[in-house]
């Protein structure tokens, strides 16, 4: 796979020697006998973003040899190609876009696929990137992007980098919110992640929805600034996710048990502030996202510049433990992704909400993991939340919290009737 220039970047460090983690001893699970993972090596796919950390970590320092695995990163190229290979079976899992595992559930923009999701890897961590364009032309925020579009109908556009995935809806999420219809007042197409920077220098686009550290990217090479994190859409929410097949799970369900294992104590590891520095160095390789720790660690930090002036510390920055709380598979969480894909018109019709969320978000395994390596469950699998327009999000009424948008599909085909 060839990996993807990331741009100029500041002056690169010496990179640090990774010493893996010597194996220690577990608890209520033992690496021989009946426990033991049928699977020594497990490839698991990822996409060169900072939130692949889990899996970046678990493999370089040793997670995964401490529960009997082998973890084999495999970088790919786009999320096209972690859905494919998923079905395929080329990678037994990934780090995937929570999106993308109920588009392939569900059928949606390809062939259907029983997929399982075994853990959530972080919450928040995303942004919308603005290019320094619209920065000139008097857009710093939605209220005059909204007033720009007015002038310019439908000729801006803007990326994602999964129809079906996150970055699409905080896109659509953020743009709706302040009265901007994503599917009648721009243009939306799809970019891989380390693409996105680019295609904003060389104005192909106008904007872009994507994950760190790409729009750290654009703010320091001077083409974008950051005009919304998503945290700011919807605080902690959930972002990607391990995802594999139904098959595997069925077949090696102790490997999905380990996998999950070394993958929340590498989880937990990175989230120690302590450890941030040397996350930054594994995850700069060149074989991982293949650029300087310095553009990765302050916003892995929470230090956020957003290239029109202003610097804050984010309180809820990217994170990917949080005592268990980011890790759990909350079938809440399914659920909102299978709202949005209704309301945006992908779902021609209203699923059986909570029966597929049970379906894919492997709780079971879960929760058998998560025991085994000491970390805490909740008391429930739903949780609350309210997103940025002040709609309350519990998992209750789902399809009635889909309907119940004023900026949808239907209502944006409606306004086309009319005309």
């Amino acid at each position: 796979m060839n990996d993807e220039s990331s741009g100029s970047a500041p002056p690169s460090r010496p990179r640090a020697t990774v010493t893996p983690l010597r194996p220690r001893s577990r608890v209520g699970l033992r690496i021989g006998g009946s426990d033991a993972p049928e699977r020594r090596e497990v490839t698991v796919g990822f996409i060169p973003l900072t939130d692949c950390a889990p899996v970046a970590v678990a493999s370089a320092l040793g997670f995964d040899r401490k529960h009997g695995l082998i973890i084999r990163p495999k970088r790919e190229g786009s999320w096209a190609a972690v859905r494919d290979k998923l079905m395929n079976g080329a990678i037994d899992a990934a780090h995937s876009l929570y999106g993308l595992v109920y588009g392939i559930q569900l059928g949606i923009g390809g062939p259907r696929h029983d997929m399982a999701v075994l853990m959530t890897l972080n919450q928040n961590g995303q942004a919308i990137t603005l290019g320094n364009h619209l920065r000139d032309a008097g857009v710093t925020d939605a209220a005059t992007l909204s007033r720009h579009l007015a002038t310019r109908h439908g000729e801006l556009a803007f990326a994602h980098t999964f129809p079906t995935g996150t970055h699409a809806m905080w896109l659509y999420y953020w743009l709706a919110a302040h009265g901007i219809d994503p599917l009648a007042d721009a243009q939306t197409l799809t970019v891989p992640p380390p693409q996105m920077v680019t295609q904003l220098r060389l104005s192909d686009i106008d904007g872009y929805s994507a994950g760190e550290p790409w729009n750290a990217q654009a703010v320091h090479e001077g083409v974008g600034f950051t005009v919304a994190t998503s945290q700011q859409v919807w605080p902690d929410h959930p972002e990607k996710v391990l995802a594999t097949t139904t098959e595997f799970v069925r077949q090696y369900p102790n490997t999905a048990r380990a996998l999950v294992m070394a993958l929340l104590e590498a989880a937990r590891y990175i989230d120690n502030p302590a450890h941030h520095e040397m996350v930054a160095h594994v995850l700069a390789a060149r074989g991982c996202v293949n650029t300087d720790t310095g553009l990765l660690l302050p916003r892995l930090r929470g230090e956020y510049k957003d290239g029109l002036g202003h610097g804050w510390n984010d309180g809820r920055a990217v994170r990917f433990h949080g005592g268990g709380s980011v890790n759990y598979p909350y079938l809440s969480d399914g659920m909102w992704f299978m709202t949005q894909h209704r309301r945006w018109g992908l779902l021609k019709q209203d699923p059986d909400y909570l029966a597929v969320a049970r379906q894919v978000n492997r709780i079971d395994v879960y929760a058998q993991a998560a025991t085994a390596v000491g970390v805490p469950l909740p008391s429930s699998p739903l949780r609350n939340s309210t997103l940025i327009d002040g709609q309350y999000w519990n998992g209750h009424d789902p399809a009635g919290y889909a309907r119940g948008f004023p900026i949808m599909a239907a209502a944006t085909r409606a306004r086309s009737n009319l005309m």
